[in-house]
C-alpha cells in the first residue's frame, strides 16, 4: 500500500497541463542545473504529470504509468548534467520516457501480442491529402478525456507520434529522434494517425462510439518517492 504524501508537495500530483511553455521549460531545467531546491519540486510537478498521461495513453494501464513517470524521472534527474541542451529539455525527458514505457510493456501481461506497423494499412485507409491536428476544441479541458480516449484506441505506432506531435508540441525531428525512426516516418505515421483520429471523433461526435470516462490522474507522489528522486539529483549535482 502506498504511503500517505506528503502535504508540502503542492503541484506533483495536478493533472496534466499544457500550462508550462517551452521557455519556461528551459528556464526550470536551468535552475534544476543549478541546484535550486524550488525548481526541483516545479520540475517533479511539471514533467510527472505530462510522463504519467503520455505512460498511460501508451501503457495502458495507470499503475504502469507511474512506474514509467518514477522510472523516467529517478533516470533524469541521476544523468541531468548529461543535458547539453536545456532548451530541449522537453524532448529529453520523453526520449527517457519513451525507453522507460517500452521496458514496463515489455514485463505487463497486458503487453499486445503484435503492433501494427505501416505496411499493415490497406490502401483504403491512406487519408486523402494532409489530414489536420486534433481541433483545438478537443484539447480544452472539458474534452481532454475523450481525445484521451480516441487516442488510446489508436495502434501504438501512430498513438506515439500523435501525443507527441500534436500535444506535446515537440517537433517532426524532435519526435523522430525520440522514437529512433526517420522524419519521413513520423510525417507518414503522423499523417495517417489524425486520420484515423479524425475518423473516431467524428464517430464519437454523430454516434457516440465511446464510453464516457474520466482520464486518470497519478497518485500524490509519496514521501518515499520524492526522496529517492531529491536523493539522485542532489548526487548527481555534487
Amino acid at each position: 500500500m502506498r504511503a500517505q504524501p506528503t502535504s508540502g508537495l503542492t503541484g506533483c500530483h495536478a493533472r496534466y497541463n499544457r500550462g508550462v511553455d517551452q521557455q519556461d521549460e528551459t528556464a526550470l531545467a536551468r535552475a534544476v542545473l543549478n541546484g535550486e531546491p524550488l525548481a526541483f519540486e516545479r520540475f517533479v510537478g511539471h514533467f510527472r504529470s505530462k510522463v504519467f498521461h503520455y505512460s498511460w495513453l501508451m501503457c495502458g494501464r495507470p499503475e504502469d504509468a507511474e512506474e514509467v513517470a518514477q522510472e523516467t524521472l529517478l533516470n533524469a534527474f541521476g544523468h541531468f548534467d548529461s543535458l547539453r541542451e536545456p532548451e530541449r529539455v522537453r524532448s529529453w525527458i520523453f526520449r527517457i520516457a519513451k525507453n522507460a514505457c517500452l521496458m514496463q510493456r515489455r514485463r505487463s501481461v497486458f503487453a499486445p501480442a503484435h503492433e501494427l506497423s505501416v505496411e499493415d494499412l490497406t490502401p483504403d485507409d491512406e487519408p486523402a491529402g494532409d489530414a489536420r491536428p486534433p481541433d483545438a476544441q478537443y484539447l480544452r479541458s472539458e474534452l481532454r478525456a475523450v481525445l484521451d480516449r480516441v487516442i488510446v484506441e489508436l495502434p501504438p505506432i501512430y498513438r506515439a507520434v500523435v501525443l507527441l506531435r500534436d500535444l506535446e508540441e515537440l517537433s517532426t525531428e524532435e519526435t523522430a529522434q525520440i522514437l529512433d525512426v526517420s522524419e519521413d516516418v513520423v510525417k507518414t505515421r503522423l499523417r495517417r494517425g489524425r486520420h484515423a483520429l479524425r475518423q473516431k471523433l467524428d464517430c464519437y461526435l454523430h454516434n457516440h462510439c465511446l464510453e464516457d470516462q474520466p482520464s486518470p490522474n497519478p497518485a500524490p507522489l509519496t514521501p518515499q518517492e520524492r526522496e529517492q528522486l531529491y536523493s539522485v539529483w542532489r548526487k548527481a549535482l555534487t
